[in-house]
């Protein structure tokens, strides 16, 4: 069940970043933007005052970071193994230490 819903989170995670990364090419900035290409309907629809479009990539957003934070949920949870499982500690206290000129 989890494999599902990591494969899920993933593919949001990816439509998200596509969408976000469009959204943002799309506004224009204080120089002009991706907007600017598209001529007068570009202009309107994406213009200065469009607050839905800004909207819209916050939401996006929100969508990346939530998706991101799950997966990294799921992932911790399916592997519970560490870097250092099978290392042996180096610190036996049985032998005491004995100084080198003795």
């Amino acid at each position: 069940m989890t494999a599902i819903l990591t494969t899920l989170l993933y593919i949001l995670f990816v439509l998200a970043a596509i969408v976000l990364v469009v959204v943002i090419l799309l506004q224009e900035g204080k120089g002009g933007g991706f907007g600017d290409a598209l001529g007068t309907a570009g202009q309107q629809a994406f213009g200065v005052k469009a607050s839905g479009v800004q909207k819209f990539t916050a939401g996006a957003a929100i969508v990346l970071l939530v998706s991101a934070v799950a997966i990294h949920v799921l992932n911790r949870k399916e592997t519970s193994a560490t870097s250092l499982d099978g290392v042996t500690s180096f610190d036996d206290s049985s032998t005491p230490a004995t100084p080198a000129g003795n």
